[in-house]
């Protein structure tokens, strides 16, 4: 898991199709020295908030599978060589829970609307469909191409997040412009609730109603 406490940013080498056309897998490279510091094969590293296995590491960069699922639900299939991305490695046991759980599982994506810059911060005002929009809650916790936010306010159509000067310079969101892609990942506590509710309700039980008290 990871926590959406953003590491480094790295940038795409290359975005291979090895299967070609766009329905198939890809292999991503992405230079990111610390990030592969101490990569190994089999390795976690969250790109862009996505979670991405490493399969080999050579000289500060890394390679990773993309399957056709993740290239579907993510703005990873629209990478170009030089492209900025966050990096997060995996959370040892040991380590601090700076953000909020953060599987790198995205959920779909979202546009940016628009922007205001205040004095040191800059509101996002995000767009983003119902099926996402369900799942925030304002004053709750959203992961934005890996970043952990907490939402400033939602709609059935979006949502907005604040970001302070360290998150404006130290992540893709500083650069972002209206039209931009971010990927987004939902609270899990808040998929998991839901399901349990709707599985309670069908099979009698655990009646909703009595849950939802």
């Amino acid at each position: 898991m990871f926590t959406g406490i953003i590491e480094e940013l790295g940038s795409v080498v290359a975005l291979a199709r090895p299967g070609g056309g766009d329905g198939s897998d890809a292999l991503l490279t992405v230079a990111g020295p610390l990030a592969a510091s101490d990569a190994r094969p089999g390795d976690s590293i969250a790109v862009d908030g996505v979670c991405l296995t490493v399969t080999s590491v050579t000289d500060g960069t890394f390679v990773a599978e993309v399957m056709p699922e993740t290239l579907r639900r993510s703005s990873l299939g629209g990478l170009r060589p030089g492209a900025p991305v966050n990096l997060e490695r995996a959370l040892p046991a040991d380590g601090r829970l700076g953000g909020h759980v953060v599987q790198g599982h995205v959920d779909g994506v979202a546009t940016l609307r628009a922007r205001t810059p205040g004095p040191r911060w800059d509101d996002l005002e995000l767009a983003a469909p119902a099926a996402l929009t369900r799942y925030v809650a304002e004053k709750g916790s959203v992961a934005l191409s890996g970043v952990s936010l907490t939402v400033t306010w939602v709609s059935d159509d979006g949502f907005g997040v604040s970001l302070i000067p360290t998150t404006l310079a130290a992540t893709t969101l500083g650069r972002l412009t209206p039209g931009d892609p971010v990927n987004v990942e939902v609270d899990v506590l808040a998929k998991y609730v839901e399901r349990l509710l709707a599985v309670g309700a069908v099979s009698g039980a655990v009646p909703a109603a009595e849950v939802a008290r």
